[in-house]
This record gives structure tokens, C-alpha cells and sequence, in this order.
């Protein structure tokens, strides 16, 4: 659990400094990144059948 907690807490300062030095074009291109994440985890959920998890 400590473990977990120092790489929270790390992930959080990295984050804080990157806001400073990249500032709020960097929340939004972020931001974007994520969504497109997002929309590509769930087309490739999408083309999986849920009874054996091939391929369609």
C-alpha cells in the first residue's frame, strides 16, 4: 500500500511541474491524449464476441 502511495504521490508532483512548466496547453493536449485512449480501448472491446473473446 505505501508503495502504491509514493507512486500517487510522485505521479501527482510530476503532473504539478508539468502544469508549470508546460501550462494549460499541456492539460489539454493531455486532455485529447486520453480520449483517444479511451476510444480505442473501447472499438477494440467492441470487436471482440463476448462469448470466446476472438476476433470478429
Amino acid at each position: 500500500m505505501n508503495y502504491q502511495l509514493e507512486l500517487l504521490g510522485r505521479d501527482l508532483v510530476m503532473a504539478a511541474l508539468a502544469l508549470r512548466v508546460f501550462g494549460p496547453a499541456a492539460v489539454s493536449m493531455l486532455r485529447r491524449a486520453v480520449a483517444a485512449g479511451v476510444r480505442v480501448g473501447v472499438t477494440e472491446l467492441r470487436r471482440r464476441t463476448p462469448e470466446d473473446g476472438e476476433q470478429r
